[in-house]
């Protein structure tokens, strides 16, 4: 299939590329590639990978790299798309094109709302890391302060919210690597006084299956949120200098990166921490494996240093989920399937009535997170979770139609194409349809599927009697 080009491949609601500024293209292919860790290696890397562990124990490293293998597959096809087509909106707008119109409102609200969610859990995580040095410190107090930096980076300029976002990569991708190096140091080698702690923990109690090898699959429920925010890579497309080559050069080196960090992370918290242990974790600092790594080789306020760590990363997190939640909103804005005012510019090229219409859904979760009324926050985190599923398979969905009919010379010609083509897709329909069908045994993800489901013949019901409706009126008009 070819899609339209010109004139005829505008909707009947899309305006005038003349009638407004266009967003500044000022990220660099270095910043984009750091983007996409800052917002998928968020605290689930470093404090919340308990729950995975209790689920599969030692087994759980097979979980982490089939979800590695089954990001890595959307990595590829996203690259393809928004090297063919590097506008605004991202993978939404290409779902729109290829898909149809619905395709494109649902998977932007869709992904709109689990971003906005995902930040205020950050922002409210971040408050509480604030208080492991100033217990007095209110958590409100602490909301505002890092919302207010997450927001203010995002609304001076694009470039201020590349450098920042590079500058947060870095050191968590720092702590990383001098966790894997020390980890490796431990387990294979040792350091004085400490003898080598071999690989005895990875089958040493119940085996490498201690819940049998169904466990695997059970534990992909919650592995793979983990890796969720790295589309993030794909949205900065329209802001950059040259998206062929910086999207190119991030697809490859964002794969192997993410796989690497989370495999081998986990890989070494099982090899040095009885599973048991880290599955009893509270998911606080002290708990934290890398608090226990860093305390094992002797590293002074081992707790500390890893509260510093996991606060840059939420701060991350939060800072590339705003900015990618806006920028969708904004291409909403822009195509009128969203108020008019949301797809405005500032002089700077920034969406700023996108980035405070999200601040806002942000304040009401961190409210809802921070203060404990969790029946309605579950409520949010489920329609994330299916969310960020369904994006994916609307995601794999318009790469088939993308794909249909077209000549692998000109896909060659362009660059970043996907090996398997076709093929790898449907895999990873099969991957991510196979995350849902955990549903059946994970209380959580029927939570999800039940709650998100809903939510989404809601929205679907909004265009159809709404947007649709308004949008044939126009056209009638015309």
């Amino acid at each position: 299939m070819t899609a339209p080009t010109g004139p005829a491949a505008r909707t009947a609601t899309e305006p005038s590329v003349a009638e407004e500024p266009e967003l500044q293209r000022s990220l660099t292919h270095r910043q984009i590639t750091m983007i996409g860790l800052g917002s998928a290696l968020g605290t689930g890397l470093f404090l919340g990978s308990g729950s995975a562990i209790a689920t599969a124990g030692p087994a759980v490293i097979v979980s982490y790299a089939l979800g590695a293998t089954l990001v890595g597959i959307i990595g590829l096809v996203l690259g393809e798309l928004t090297i063919a087509h590097p506008e605004r909106g991202s993978f939404g707008a290409v779902a729109r094109r290829y898909l149809g119109p619905w395709a494109g409102f649902l998977v932007r609200w869709l992904y709109w709302l689990g971003a906005v969610v995902a930040v205020g859990g950050e922002v409210v995580a971040a408050a509480l890391y604030l208080q492991f040095w100033w217990p007095q410190l209110p958590t409100t107090v602490g909301i505002v302060l890092v919302a207010g930096i997450v927001l203010g980076v995002n609304l001076v300029s694009v470039k201020s919210f590349g450098v920042a976002e590079f500058w947060f990569s870095t050191v968590k991708v720092t702590a990383l690597l001098v966790f894997i190096v020390c980890g490796a140091l431990l387990v294979f080698f040792g350091l004085p006084g400490t003898p080598a702690a071999g690989l005895g923990n990875v089958t040493g109690d119940g085996g490498f299956f201690p819940e049998g090898s169904g466990a695997v699959w059970v534990a992909m429920a919650v592995v793979m949120f983990a890796f969720a925010g790295f589309e993030t890579t794909f949205i900065s497309a329209a802001e950059t200098s040259d998206p062929g080559r910086s999207i190119r050069t991030a697809m490859r080196s964002l794969v192997w990166r993410l796989g690497l960090f989370y495999v081998v992370s986990i890989s070494l918290v099982i090899a040095l921490i009885p599973w048991r242990d880290s599955a009893a974790g509270d998911g606080s600092v002290q708990a934290s494996p890398f608090v226990q790594v860093f305390a094992d080789i002797g590293v002074p306020a081992a707790a500390s240093l890893t509260n510093a760590v996991v606060l840059v990363a939420a701060v991350s997190a939060a800072n590339a989920n705003l900015y990618g939640a806006s920028r969708l909103l904004h291409s909403l804005g822009h195509e009128r399937l969203a108020p008019k005012a949301l797809g405005k510019l500032n002089g700077r090229g920034v969406p700023v009535n996108a980035l405070l219409g999200s601040a806002c859904g942000i304040a009401v979760a961190a409210g809802l997170a921070g203060y404990g009324v969790d029946n309605v926050f579950d409520a949010l985190v489920s329609i994330a979770i299916f969310a960020i599923l369904l994006v994916w398979l609307l995601i794999l969905a318009s790469y088939l139609r993308f794909r249909r009919g077209q000549d692998p010379a000109v896909a060659g010609e362009r660059g970043g194409r996907t090996p398997g083509g076709r093929i790898t897709a449907w895999v990873g329909i099969a991957g991510v349809l196979a995350v849902v069908a955990t549903a059946a045994v994970v209380p959580p993800m029927l939570d999800a599927a039940l709650v998100g489901g809903g939510f989404t013949l809601l929205l679907s019901a909004v265009y159809l009697l709404g947007i649709r409706r308004r949008t044939a009126r126009t056209a009638e008009a015309a």
